[in-house]
């Protein structure tokens, strides 16, 4: 369902991204994994409008949308869960979710249930403000907050990071619950290789603003993916 094709992408003169292909196939989860600051997050900004690029193609859906601002492509299906959460700590957990039904017709602007079967603590949470909540609160409810959008394509920048291990299996859990829904796909940036080996159907491996590596995962070399993740 997304396409990019020979993506460019400087910061001034400092390039970040060279010549990045990548396909995002319906109804499964990519993968995307690499160290610190070889471009991961840049990529994912290129894809929902928030940096500009020099030179390429984004097409999502059989359209370009390259050059479509981040509103038109979130109205078009694309729900993006930035690094660090970046939830509204003044609003409560109502407030925060209802901030994603904005690209929806006034008459679906409603929080459907299946947010609370997926996320059960956020129920209990609607009047506490978002800033109370612990890390792994928070992130479950930036999760949510883009599930209102009821999405197609759902982009996950770093979801495990100062994650607790019993909210990064709750993660884990609503991911692959969506994935087997069908009807959405899913783009995750990931640092842990066991967290991304156990959700991901197709993965691509990122140095230095390049795609050197990609493929399924259930053929990947572990081994040589680990080398470009380590320090």
């Amino acid at each position: 369902m997304l396409s990019i094709t020979n993506l460019d992408l400087h910061y001034g003169a400092a390039q970040a991204l060279r010549e990045v292909s990548l396909e995002v196939p319906a109804d499964k989860v990519t993968c995307v994994m690499g160290r610190n600051g070889v471009g991961k997050t840049s990529l994912l900004g290129a894809i929902v409008g928030q940096l500009p690029i020099t030179r390429g193609e984004i097409v999502w859906n059989g359209t370009s949308v390259t050059r479509a601002s981040c509103e038109d492509r979130a109205r078009a299906g694309v729900a993006y869960v930035p690094q660090g959460r970046e939830i509204f700590p003044l609003l409560s957990v109502r407030e925060n979710l209802q901030t994603g039904l904005f690209v929806l017709p006034r008459r679906d602007r409603v929080i459907s249930d299946e947010i609370f079967e997926l996320f059960p603590v956020l129920k209990d949470m609607l009047s506490r403000r978002g800033g109370d909540l612990s890390g792994g609160q928070q992130q479950q409810l930036a999760i949510a907050r883009a599930l209102v959008m009821r999405p197609k394509l759902l982009i996950l920048d770093e979801p495990t990071e100062g994650i607790q291990p019993s909210i990064i299996k709750d993660i884990e859990r609503v991911i692959s619950l969506l994935r087997e829904r069908g009807g959405m796909s899913i783009l995750l940036v990931e640092q842990y290789f066991e967290f991304a080996r156990a959700l991901a159907d197709t993965y691509a491996v990122m140095d230095r603003g390049e795609i050197i590596m990609a493929g399924e995962m259930r053929d990947a070399d572990e081994k040589a993916i680990l080398k470009h993740m380590t320090i």
